[in-house]
Protein backbone atom coordinates (compact mmCIF):
# COMPACT_ATOMS: atom_id res chain seq x y z
CA UNK A 1 0.00 0.00 0.00
CA UNK A 2 2.64 2.30 0.91
CA UNK A 3 4.75 1.77 -2.67
CA UNK A 4 1.36 2.65 -4.42
CA UNK A 5 1.44 6.40 -2.38
CA UNK A 6 4.85 6.63 -3.19
CA UNK A 7 4.20 6.05 -6.72
CA UNK A 8 1.23 8.57 -6.77
CA UNK A 9 2.98 11.51 -4.86
CA UNK A 10 6.03 10.91 -6.99
CA UNK A 11 4.07 11.59 -10.74
CA UNK A 12 2.10 14.49 -9.46
CA UNK A 13 5.22 15.99 -8.08
CA UNK A 14 7.02 15.17 -11.75
CA UNK A 15 4.32 16.88 -13.30
CA UNK A 16 4.42 20.16 -11.22
CA UNK A 17 0.78 19.43 -10.34
CA UNK A 18 1.95 21.13 -6.79
CA UNK A 19 -1.73 21.66 -5.94
CA UNK A 20 -3.32 18.27 -6.90
CA UNK A 21 -0.32 16.95 -4.36
CA UNK A 22 -1.43 19.24 -1.98
CA UNK A 23 -4.79 17.87 -1.66
CA UNK A 24 -3.45 13.86 -2.02
CA UNK A 25 -1.30 14.89 0.24
CA UNK A 26 -3.66 16.33 3.09
CA UNK A 27 -5.96 13.81 2.17
CA UNK A 28 -3.10 10.77 2.85
CA UNK A 29 -2.99 12.43 6.38
CA UNK A 30 -6.77 12.43 6.91
CA UNK A 31 -6.70 8.67 6.27
CA UNK A 32 -3.73 8.25 8.69
CA UNK A 33 -5.82 10.33 11.30
CA UNK A 34 -8.89 8.55 11.21
CA UNK A 35 -6.82 5.14 11.66
CA UNK A 36 -5.41 6.20 14.66
CA UNK A 37 -8.51 7.33 15.43
CA UNK A 38 -10.26 4.07 14.56
CA UNK A 39 -7.52 2.13 16.48
CA UNK A 40 -7.77 4.07 19.53
CA UNK A 41 -11.71 3.78 19.69
CA UNK A 42 -11.30 -0.22 19.14
CA UNK A 43 -8.70 0.13 22.23
CA UNK A 44 -11.26 1.92 23.50
CA UNK A 45 -14.12 -0.58 23.38
CA UNK A 46 -11.80 -3.34 24.03
CA UNK A 47 -11.14 -1.81 27.62
CA UNK A 48 -14.44 -1.27 28.35
CA UNK A 49 -15.48 -4.47 27.74
CA UNK A 50 -12.81 -5.63 29.81
CA UNK A 51 -13.59 -3.16 32.85
CA UNK A 52 -17.13 -4.45 32.05
CA UNK A 53 -16.70 -8.05 32.76
CA UNK A 54 -14.10 -7.44 35.87
CA UNK A 55 -17.00 -5.17 37.19
CA UNK A 56 -19.60 -8.14 36.61
CA UNK A 57 -17.53 -10.61 38.35
CA UNK A 58 -16.66 -8.12 41.03
CA UNK A 59 -20.49 -7.71 41.19
CA UNK A 60 -21.40 -11.64 41.28
CA UNK A 61 -18.48 -12.04 44.19
CA UNK A 62 -19.99 -9.36 46.52
CA UNK A 63 -23.59 -10.16 45.94
CA UNK A 64 -22.88 -14.28 47.18
CA UNK A 65 -20.79 -13.33 49.74
CA UNK A 66 -23.22 -10.81 51.20
CA UNK A 67 -25.74 -13.12 50.88
CA UNK A 68 -24.20 -15.82 52.70
CA UNK A 69 -23.60 -13.29 55.38
CA UNK A 70 -27.22 -12.24 55.45
CA UNK A 71 -27.59 -15.96 56.31
CA UNK A 72 -26.04 -16.30 59.25
CA UNK A 73 -26.63 -12.62 60.29
CA UNK A 74 -30.64 -13.91 60.71
CA UNK A 75 -29.35 -16.78 62.88
CA UNK A 76 -27.46 -15.21 65.23
CA UNK A 77 -29.77 -12.05 65.43
CA UNK A 78 -32.77 -14.63 66.33
CA UNK A 79 -30.04 -16.68 68.74
CA UNK A 80 -29.39 -13.09 70.50
CA UNK A 81 -33.24 -12.32 70.54
CA UNK A 82 -34.29 -15.91 72.53
CA UNK A 83 -31.60 -14.46 74.84
CA UNK A 84 -32.90 -11.43 75.24
CA UNK A 85 -36.16 -12.78 75.95
CA UNK A 86 -34.79 -15.28 78.57
CA UNK A 87 -33.14 -12.17 79.92
CA UNK A 88 -36.75 -10.36 80.68
CA UNK A 89 -37.92 -13.68 82.41
CA UNK A 90 -35.23 -13.39 84.53
CA UNK A 91 -35.70 -10.19 85.21
CA UNK A 92 -39.01 -10.72 85.99
CA UNK A 93 -38.03 -13.65 88.68
CA UNK A 94 -35.93 -10.84 90.90
CA UNK A 95 -37.68 -10.61 93.95
CA UNK A 96 -40.72 -12.79 93.26
CA UNK A 97 -42.05 -15.20 95.69
CA UNK A 98 -39.65 -18.26 96.51
CA UNK A 99 -42.56 -20.73 95.50
CA UNK A 100 -42.78 -19.46 91.74
CA UNK A 101 -38.77 -19.55 91.56
CA UNK A 102 -38.65 -22.83 93.09
CA UNK A 103 -41.26 -23.96 90.80
CA UNK A 104 -38.97 -22.84 87.75
CA UNK A 105 -36.28 -24.77 86.12
CA UNK A 106 -33.34 -22.10 87.12
CA UNK A 107 -30.30 -24.23 85.82
CA UNK A 108 -31.87 -24.09 82.42
CA UNK A 109 -32.94 -20.61 82.22
CA UNK A 110 -29.10 -19.58 83.03
CA UNK A 111 -27.98 -21.52 80.67
CA UNK A 112 -30.51 -19.96 77.53
CA UNK A 113 -29.58 -16.52 79.44
CA UNK A 114 -25.85 -17.13 78.32
CA UNK A 115 -27.04 -18.26 75.14
CA UNK A 116 -25.56 -15.17 72.62
CA UNK A 117 -23.55 -15.65 69.62
CA UNK A 118 -20.65 -13.64 67.69
CA UNK A 119 -21.15 -12.92 64.52
CA UNK A 120 -18.12 -13.12 62.02
CA UNK A 121 -18.65 -12.27 58.75
CA UNK A 122 -16.78 -13.09 55.46
CA UNK A 123 -15.51 -10.09 54.07
CA UNK A 124 -13.19 -11.84 51.26
CA UNK A 125 -14.62 -10.42 48.19
CA UNK A 126 -14.56 -7.07 49.91
CA UNK A 127 -11.16 -6.98 50.95
CA UNK A 128 -9.23 -8.61 48.22
CA UNK A 129 -11.10 -5.48 46.03
CA UNK A 130 -9.81 -3.33 48.49
CA UNK A 131 -6.49 -4.86 48.27
CA UNK A 132 -6.06 -4.65 44.81
CA UNK A 133 -7.00 -1.10 44.38
CA UNK A 134 -10.03 -2.77 42.02
CA UNK A 135 -12.97 -0.94 44.12
CA UNK A 136 -12.54 2.09 41.34
CA UNK A 137 -13.91 -0.60 38.55
CA UNK A 138 -17.19 -0.23 40.48
CA UNK A 139 -18.72 3.03 39.49
CA UNK A 140 -21.98 3.53 41.11
CA UNK A 141 -20.97 5.67 43.93
CA UNK A 142 -24.34 4.92 46.14
CA UNK A 143 -22.51 0.63 45.99
CA UNK A 144 -19.33 2.32 47.13
CA UNK A 145 -20.98 4.12 49.92
CA UNK A 146 -22.51 0.95 50.92
CA UNK A 147 -19.21 -0.85 51.24
CA UNK A 148 -17.90 1.86 53.25
CA UNK A 149 -20.73 1.77 55.41
CA UNK A 150 -20.58 -1.74 55.89
CA UNK A 151 -16.81 -1.27 57.07
CA UNK A 152 -18.23 0.94 60.04
CA UNK A 153 -21.24 -1.17 60.62
CA UNK A 154 -18.35 -3.99 60.58
CA UNK A 155 -16.11 -2.03 63.78
CA UNK A 156 -19.88 -0.96 65.48
CA UNK A 157 -20.93 -4.70 65.60
CA UNK A 158 -16.94 -5.75 67.25
CA UNK A 159 -17.12 -3.20 69.88
CA UNK A 160 -20.66 -3.85 70.86
CA UNK A 161 -20.33 -7.39 71.29
CA UNK A 162 -16.87 -6.94 72.87
CA UNK A 163 -18.51 -5.00 75.79
CA UNK A 164 -21.40 -7.80 76.35
CA UNK A 165 -18.81 -10.36 75.79
CA UNK A 166 -16.62 -8.84 78.64
CA UNK A 167 -19.18 -7.79 80.90
CA UNK A 168 -20.46 -11.42 81.26
CA UNK A 169 -16.57 -12.75 82.01
CA UNK A 170 -15.80 -10.18 84.26
CA UNK A 171 -18.87 -9.53 86.43
CA UNK A 172 -21.78 -11.93 85.83
CA UNK A 173 -19.94 -15.39 85.44
CA UNK A 174 -17.64 -14.47 88.91
CA UNK A 175 -20.96 -13.61 90.43
CA UNK A 176 -22.73 -17.12 89.63
CA UNK A 177 -19.97 -18.43 90.36
CA UNK A 178 -19.29 -17.36 93.57
CA UNK A 179 -23.87 -17.60 94.45
CA UNK A 180 -24.75 -20.51 92.31
CA UNK A 181 -24.31 -23.89 91.05
CA UNK A 182 -22.66 -23.85 87.68
CA UNK A 183 -21.93 -27.31 87.45
CA UNK A 184 -26.21 -27.64 87.48
CA UNK A 185 -26.25 -24.93 84.34
CA UNK A 186 -23.57 -26.79 82.42
CA UNK A 187 -25.68 -29.59 82.23
CA UNK A 188 -27.30 -28.06 79.69
CA UNK A 189 -24.21 -27.50 77.64
CA UNK A 190 -21.30 -29.19 76.34
CA UNK A 191 -20.38 -30.78 79.44
CA UNK A 192 -23.48 -32.63 79.96
CA UNK A 193 -23.65 -33.50 83.18
CA UNK A 194 -26.01 -36.26 84.36
CA UNK A 195 -25.37 -35.44 87.91
CA UNK A 196 -26.01 -32.42 89.85
CA UNK A 197 -23.27 -30.76 92.19
CA UNK A 198 -23.47 -32.39 95.15
CA UNK A 199 -22.99 -29.51 97.48
CA UNK A 200 -25.68 -27.57 99.39
CA UNK A 201 -26.60 -24.30 97.73
CA UNK A 202 -29.69 -22.06 97.51
CA UNK A 203 -30.29 -21.30 93.92
CA UNK A 204 -33.11 -18.86 94.62
CA UNK A 205 -30.76 -16.76 96.38
CA UNK A 206 -29.66 -15.08 93.61
CA UNK A 207 -33.17 -13.76 92.35
CA UNK A 208 -33.41 -11.92 96.04
CA UNK A 209 -29.99 -9.92 95.19
CA UNK A 210 -30.27 -6.56 93.71
CA UNK A 211 -26.31 -7.25 92.33
CA UNK A 212 -28.06 -9.68 90.31
CA UNK A 213 -30.41 -7.80 89.14
CA UNK A 214 -28.28 -4.89 88.19
CA UNK A 215 -25.75 -7.30 86.38
CA UNK A 216 -28.49 -8.46 84.68
CA UNK A 217 -29.96 -5.15 83.64
CA UNK A 218 -26.63 -4.10 82.26
CA UNK A 219 -25.86 -7.52 80.89
CA UNK A 220 -29.32 -6.84 78.74
CA UNK A 221 -28.41 -2.85 78.09
CA UNK A 222 -25.28 -4.77 76.34
CA UNK A 223 -27.08 -7.34 74.32
CA UNK A 224 -29.92 -4.90 73.09
CA UNK A 225 -27.32 -2.27 72.01
CA UNK A 226 -25.37 -5.04 70.04
CA UNK A 227 -28.62 -6.43 68.62
CA UNK A 228 -29.02 -2.92 67.51
CA UNK A 229 -26.15 -2.67 65.69
CA UNK A 230 -26.28 -5.94 63.75
CA UNK A 231 -29.86 -5.62 62.85
CA UNK A 232 -28.51 -2.10 60.94
CA UNK A 233 -25.53 -4.24 59.19
CA UNK A 234 -28.35 -6.51 58.24
CA UNK A 235 -29.78 -3.54 56.36
CA UNK A 236 -26.93 -2.50 54.92
CA UNK A 237 -26.29 -6.30 53.87
CA UNK A 238 -29.81 -5.92 52.00
CA UNK A 239 -28.92 -2.91 50.55
CA UNK A 240 -25.68 -3.87 48.89
CA UNK A 241 -27.19 -7.57 47.51
CA UNK A 242 -30.32 -5.64 45.62
CA UNK A 243 -27.96 -2.93 44.19
CA UNK A 244 -25.14 -5.66 42.86
CA UNK A 245 -27.93 -7.21 41.38
CA UNK A 246 -29.68 -4.18 39.93
CA UNK A 247 -26.31 -3.24 38.52
CA UNK A 248 -25.46 -6.18 37.32
CA UNK A 249 -28.60 -6.53 35.31
CA UNK A 250 -27.71 -3.22 33.54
Amino acid sequence: MSGIFNRVRYALLSDNKLAKYLKYAIGEIVLVVIGILIALQINTWNQQRVASEEQSKILANLSSEFRQNRKEIAQVIAMNDRCMETGRFIMSLIGAHDSIIKSINTDSLLFQGFEYAQFNPSENALSDLLQSGRLNLITNNYLKSLLYQWSRAKKGVEDQFSGLDDKIEDDLVPYLTDNYALKDVDSYGRLGWRTPSKLKIDKSKIFRDIKYENLMDDMLYRLSGYSIELKKMDAIFKAIIQETEKLDKT
